[in-house]
């Protein structure tokens, strides 16, 4: 296989890995918020906690892992930006 190619590859099972995390994040935890409401978090239910909040910085540590992961993947196939 060429080099791009497998960047390419490599990049599409990140993409896949971290989206399948967001999903999780965002469905599954939210189906499950009655049951993780019994766990209470400085007056608030965990459920109200990850809805506001939790999820939030979830996301962003989504999109700092994706972006320092691809810059080492960039790097690694010499595709870097410049």
């Amino acid at each position: 296989m060429r080099d791009a190619d497998i960047h390419w590859q490599k990049t599409r099972r990140l993409t896949f890995i971290l989206l399948l995390f967001w999903i999780f994040v965002t469905f599954v935890l939210t189906w499950f918020s009655r049951s993780i409401n019994a766990v209470v978090i400085l007056g608030f239910p965990l459920g109200f906690y990850m809805a506001a909040q939790g999820a939030l910085v979830i996301y962003l540590l989504i999109i700092w892992w994706y972006n320092r992961q691809m810059k080492k993947l960039d790097a690694e196939y010499g595709v870097e930006d410049e």
